[in-house]
Formats: C-alpha cells, sequence, structure tokens
C-alpha cells in the first residue's frame, strides 16, 4: 500500500498505540456490543506487551493507522494442538487497524508485512486467533489467505485457530 510505513514500536509509543487500540476496542462494541474485543487499554498492559512481543506500528506519513505485535511465545488464547507441529512458530496478536481506516487494505498490507517479517525472523510458521463471532475477524484472515486449523473455546470464548506459512 502507498505510503504505508511499518516500524517496530518503544516505549515512547505507548499513549499512541493506547489511542488506537481504546478506538478499535470501543468501534467493535459499539458494532458488536460488550465482549472480550471491549477490554479496558492501559500504558501497562501495552508495556507488558512489548517486554513479551515485538509491536509494530503502521503509519501513513505521519498517522498512526494500524499495529500487530508477533512473539515467538504461545499466547494464552492458542491451542497448539490444533497445529501441525513445527520448530520455529511465530504467532501474530493484538492486531487493530484505526476504524476509520478500515476496508482499505491496512490490515491485508500488515499481514504482509507479518509474513515477510516472520520469513525473515526466521520462523516457520505464523499462527494467529481471531474471535469466533461478529465482531471477530475470521473471514477476513481466510480472505488473506490464512489456513484455518481449528476452532475452540478459551474461558468460554470460541476463537478460530489460523496459520500462514512464511
Amino acid at each position: 500500500m502507498p505510503g504505508l510505513s511499518v516500524q517496530q514500536a518503544s516505549a515512547e509509543d505507548v499513549s499512541e498505540l493506547m489511542g488506537l487500540r481504546q478506538a478499535v476496542a470501543g468501534h467493535l462494541t459499539s458494532e458488536y456490543g460488550i465482549g472480550p474485543w471491549s477490554d479496558r487499554v492501559t500504558a501497562k498492559g501495552v508495556l507488558w506487551a512489548m517486554r513479551r512481543s515485538r509491536v509494530y506500528l503502521a503509519y501513513q506519513g505521519d498517522k498512526l493507522v494500524a499495529s500487530f505485535a508477533l512473539q515467538t511465545q504461545k499466547p494464552w488464547s492458542i491451542d497448539c494442538s490444533l497445529y501441525d507441529p513445527c520448530k520455529r512458530p511465530l504467532y501474530l496478536t493484538s492486531m487493530a487497524v484505526a476504524p476509520e481506516e478500515q476496508r482499505k487494505g491496512i490490515g491485508r498490507e500488515c499481514l504482509r508485512t507479518a509474513l515477510r517479517i516472520a520469513k525473515e525472523w526466521p520462523a516457520d510458521a505464523l499462527r494467529l486467533d481471531a474471535f469466533d463471532a461478529a465482531a471477530g475477524a475470521g473471514d477476513f484472515y481466510h480472505k488473506c489467505g490464512f489456513r484455518e486449523v481449528g476452532r475452540g473455546r478459551y474461558r468460554e470464548v470460541p476463537h478460530i485457530y489460523f496459520e500462514a506459512l512464511p
């Protein structure tokens, strides 16, 4: 996507990243009601994520339009028994696109960037999950070429599990 630049976040970006995540959570809550996507975003939570993963920010010009995180440690919601075994999986978490920028190709470009980063990492697979609900992004991941590997529940919340090879 022309004009989209992606860079790794630093502690200096916490406030801006919180604003993006809060906007996305608020939008999903207004569209689909209260759900696990409605969680309150805190600076402590964002900093914790930055210690566990590499958080990336996507800008158009100087405007933050999206973010995502990549980590080698399995996230709490992932059921690894559904995936084919691999030695070096990488997990994509916390993908968010500013509500006013959705459906413009930014999310798709973030996934392409995540796959490129996974290949360079190096990783054998890029894994993620999505809420199995109207507010979830399952259809989006299907359209972007991710393979559904299964469905399950974590803490009573239905999830769809996806994988792509870098």
